[in-house]
């Protein structure tokens, strides 16, 4: 009886332009009728679905690998009206150990484009609850899934791979927390729009910063995004008089000159006794005059400051993603021991052991505690132990060699290791 193999099929933005990628991403629409579609198809007896920006994977338990992947790259073809010549090229291939050390990677992030971002952990849980919802996974890919959970776990507390910013809008936050160590109630102004000076933004608020100001040239679009951070819009001529009672100030205006200048800041440090400014320049070209950093507590840093930072940030979690990595090796080895014991013939060979095992414990007791007994008494009780041992395991055995339980046959080995705890092998039985 064959055992089900574990192989993912996939692409991601290391292997496929996103124009590839595009055609084939699935929508949270879509899973249903992925699942039930698969879960149809007689070569695969599991199978989770993933699909975010940066990938789509298709992972399977199956009792022929080939025969599957062939059925997942027709799928794919057919669900996504697409030619293979698409998207053959981008796709890899993974089976036993390489997919088992792929899934621990990816829940980890230790594959993604940002090595260390917490959100492909979230992700790949929704996608193996949605599979789950389905009747999708059985023990193989349960297994699977949650011991990638626990890994990913190890990988974020036992490592720094999530501790230092690698964006330009959370590098900004990390900086502010450097100057004022707590941001919760620190003033903001925001000069301008753009995409990320509002993610800075965003990320002050998650940080409780507060209140919040916004200036722009056209007042009416300042109000809009006023009302996105539930702040207040100003004139853009009110900015000189709001640098007295802000501690952030976060620009991106797109003008061709400077926006802030040292002349600016006439009287406002002695109006605020000297408080520390932070001044965040993400405009290009620069909003703020370099010269403003010379004056005593106001820091202003520009995007080639952040950005320097979040190189530095990056070969950190680098370093901290090769700890990583030792820790998914560890993982794979420990899974590998767990899948190769789901075959039926060495769990019997196991269970027969183990019961031997405890009958001779049991008869060397009861022996020694006999204070006569002759050797033709002793032999009749051993032939009758071995004989209740026997009859006892006849009809487990014929039961886990039996064929025609396909899709349970993984489930029955493997709570059969569980009942008989075959992976405790020095417990003898005693309590």
């Amino acid at each position: 009886m064959e055992k089900s193999e574990i192989v993912l099929i996939g692409l991601n933005h290391k292997t496929a332009p996103v124009e590839v990628r595009e055609r084939l991403a699935f929508s949270s629409e879509d899973n249903p009728q992925v699942l039930e579609a698969m879960r149809r198809e007689p070569r695969v007896d599991e199978v989770v679905l993933f699909s975010t920006c940066n990938r789509v994977e298709i992972l399977l338990a199956t009792e022929d690998i080939s025969e599957a992947v062939e059925t997942v790259k027709n799928f794919l073809a057919d669900f996504k009206k697409t030619s293979r010549e698409i998207f053959e090229k981008a796709l890899y291939v993974y089976n036993g150990d390489e997919a088992v050390r792929h899934i621990f990677r990816v829940t980890s992030s230790l594959d993604s484009m940002v090595v260390g971002e917490p959100q492909i952990l979230g992700q790949i849980k929704e996608s193996y609850q949605e599979a789950c919802n389905h009747r999708a996974c059985g023990v193989v890919l349960n297994r699977l899934m949650h011991r990638s959970f626990s890994v990913a776990k190890r990988v974020r507390t036992e490592t720094g791979i999530g501790d230092h910013a690698v964006s330009i809008s959370y590098a900004a936050v990390e900086l502010g927390r450097k100057i004022f160590g707590e941001l919760e109630g620190k003033a903001v102004l925001l000069i301008g729009a753009g995409e990320m000076a509002e993610l800075a933004v965003d990320h002050l608020v998650t940080n409780r910063a507060s209140p919040i100001f916004v200036a722009n040239r056209t007042f009416e679009r300042g109000l809009e995004i006023a009302e996105r951070f539930k702040g207040t819009a100003i004139r853009f001529e009110e900015v000189r008089d709001y640098l007295k009672e802000v501690d952030i100030v976060i620009s991106s205006t797109g003008a061709p000159h400077y926006v802030l200048v040292h002349d600016d800041f006439k009287g406002v440090m002695r109006a605020r006794k000297n408080r520390p400014l932070f001044l965040i320049d993400i405009a290009v070209p620069r909003d703020i005059d370099p010269e403003i950093n010379r004056i005593t507590n106001v820091y202003a840093y520009d995007i080639d400051d952040l950005k320097s930072a979040i190189q530095e940030n990056i070969e950190e979690r680098q370093h901290e993603a090769r700890r990583g990595e030792r820790i998914v090796d560890r993982a794979v080895i420990q899974f590998r021991r767990w899948f190769q014991s789901l075959d039926v013939v060495p769990t019997i060979v196991e269970l027969r052991e183990k019961i031997e095992e405890i009958r001779q414990t049991e008869l060397k007791k009861t022996f020694g505690s006999l204070r006569s007994g002759s050797e033709e008494d002793r032999a009749a009780i051993d032939r009758l132990t071995a004989a209740l041992v026997k009859k006892i395991l006849h009809s487990p055995t014929l039961f886990l060699k039996q064929r025609g339980h396909k899709d349970k046959k993984s489930l029955y080995v493997d709570i059969t290791r569980r009942l008989f705890n075959l992976d405790e092998p020095n417990n003898n039985g005693e309590s």
